[in-house]
């Protein structure tokens, strides 16, 4: 007896149908064909065992079971218990009527309970273009695929659930969520909170402007000034998740296994300055997402970015440009979006104290150039702000009196965003001030004489460089908006020309 079961494969960020065809027929052996590897190839011994605590068996019998199409590599122990579903169906162990009408899929352990898979939103929204009536998973998938609407998304603990399921003799649980309840509350605190920072306003006046324009930005400053404390409050004043960002998010998350249901506030990816270029863009032998990717429509922060590998910086230059990386193997590509706000925050040279108002740095001439230098130009070019954080004075520490929340900030960030979304509703690449090509300056960043003036008078007399001058104007842009002004005047190209740092011919020395 001929019977299929449906799963499917995850490339990507997108799903791919699989279908498990079983065949029983005289003799003895056990085939399993279709370009599997050896984590499927070693569901036989699963099943079987599986099975076997609960009174079922795989017939002694030939078993073909093809996993089409055979030219897609099938990976992983996700497909148990699409393959055991059709074992038992093809032997006629329970009824084949409606188990076309699911896709099947969860990793066996030996005593049949179901362990979660990787990829569940994906492949829930791939099963609802398709056609399918449902899709069982573990209990622990259900609350990620549930937010797909139009499938039925069941859940179990174990195989023996599936099967009593499918002979008629009991029901799944079904999932399900309130997208409408879940993006009610739009104006909930983040972890960390702004009013918990003494002192700093200039700072959070540039974190607040990078936040409404989406701009990167780097902090330099000495140990103990708050550039990691700063930079941590930073996605709390991004606006919130839309229901499209939030599931395209999810489906990153879900893909490299972190999915714990739908994510609702941007994420935050923080990672050691030890970590390798392929954990950070993603890659592997089987292809992941990585850092980069984890941390889309959210905030990536590199602390003390010169301790990090220069490969691995090198290889975020394109990333940072297309917002999207795409990983190739000799068979096959794969893209992951990767659209994050850039933090980065380092010390002004080797020993932290060039530069502080108290303390003398006891580097060597030519050190702080030298340690500057392991960041690289084009880097730096993608680059909006460069802030320099200096140390909160005990004056500004032993206050009172509360600084303003997040919340408060993000209300101003939120009006900002507006502002560019009603501006670039036409274009389709621009969804904020730091996505801006050097075309599109021309039409939305035109100055009048006497801005234009005092930007080309800052540049010769403080040696900016050229590559200064598209993110002076894309920063200007930004404190326009967050002024509710349609014109980019002086004093907006003024507090922008404040955060090039790094551009300004001997900064260093």
């Amino acid at each position: 007896m001929l019977i299929k079961t449906y799963g499917y494969a995850v490339q990507g960020i997108n799903a791919t149908k699989i279908t498990v065809e079983v065949s029983i027929s005289t003799g003895v052996n056990f085939y399993l064909v279709g370009l599997p590897d050896n984590a499927v190839k070693e569901s036989q011994q699963r099943i079987h065992t599986a099975l076997k605590q609960y009174g079922y068996k795989i017939p002694g019998k030939q078993i073909t079971i093809n996993m089409a199409p055979a030219d897609i590599r099938k990976e992983g122990s996700a497909y148990d218990l699409t393959i055991a579903m059709g074992i038992l169906s093809a032997s006629e162990q329970i009824p084949a009527d409606i188990i076309s009408d699911y896709v099947i899929m969860g990793e066996l352990s030996l005593d049949g309970e179901l362990r979660p898979i990787k990829g569940a939103l994906p492949i829930a929204i791939s099963a609802r273009k398709e056609g399918f009536k449902g899709i069982i998973l573990p209990e622990a998938n259900a609350s990620e695929a549930a937010v797909v609407k139009g499938l039925e998304v069941l859940h179990a603990n174990n195989i023996k659930q599936v099967i009593d399921f499918f002979r008629g003799e009991n029901s799944l649980q079904k999932a399900d969520i309130n997208l409408d309840e879940t993006f009610l509350n739009t104006n909930e605190f983040a972890e960390f909170d702004f009013a918990d920072v003494k002192g700093q306003e200039n700072i959070k006046r540039a974190l607040e402007i990078a936040a409404a324009g989406g701009h990167n930005v780097i902090l330099i400053g000495p140990p103990g000034a708050g550039k990691t404390m700063l930079s941590k409050r930073l996605s709390g004043i991004l606006p919130p998740l839309t229901p499209e960002e939030a599931l395209e998010t999810t489906k990153i998350h879900s893909v490299a296994g972190k999915g714990k249901g739908l994510v609702r506030q941007r994420p935050f990816r923080a990672p050691h300055h030890t970590i390798s270029d392929i954990a950070l863009v993603g890659g592997g032998n089987n292809p992941q997402p990585g850092e980069i990717s984890l941390a889309h429509n959210g905030v990536l922060f590199l602390d003390e970015l010169p301790e990090f590998k220069r490969s691995v910086l090198e290889v975020m230059r394109q990333p940072i440009e297309d917002r999207v990386v795409t990983i190739s193997r000799a068979k096959f590509s794969v893209e992951y979006p990767a659209s994050f706000m850039l933090v980065a925050s380092m010390n002004p040279c080797p020993c932290g104290y060039y530069n502080h108002p108290e303390k003398d740095c006891v580097c060597a001439p030519g050190i702080v150039q030298k340690y500057l230098n392991k960041i690289s130009g084009p880097l730096l070019d993608r680059i909006d702000l460069h802030i320099e954080v200096t140390p909160v004075p005990f004056s500004e520490l032993s206050k009172q009196q509360v600084s303003e929340n997040s919340n408060a900030i993000r209300e101003r960030v939120m009006k900002a965003r507006e502002i560019q979304s009603k501006r670039y509703a036409s274009e389709e690449h621009i969804h904020c001030n730091a996505q801006m090509r050097s075309k599109d300056l021309k039409s939305y960043c035109q100055l009048n004489e006497a801005s234009n003036t005092l930007l080309k008078n800052a540049m010769e007399r403080l040696g900016l460089s050229a590559r200064a001058y598209d993110r002076i104007l894309k920063v200007a842009r930004t404190i326009a908006d967050l002024d509710n002004s349609a014109n980019i005047e002086t004093q907006y190209i003024a507090e922008a020309i404040q955060y090039r740092s790094l551009d300004r011919e001997g900064w260093a020395g």
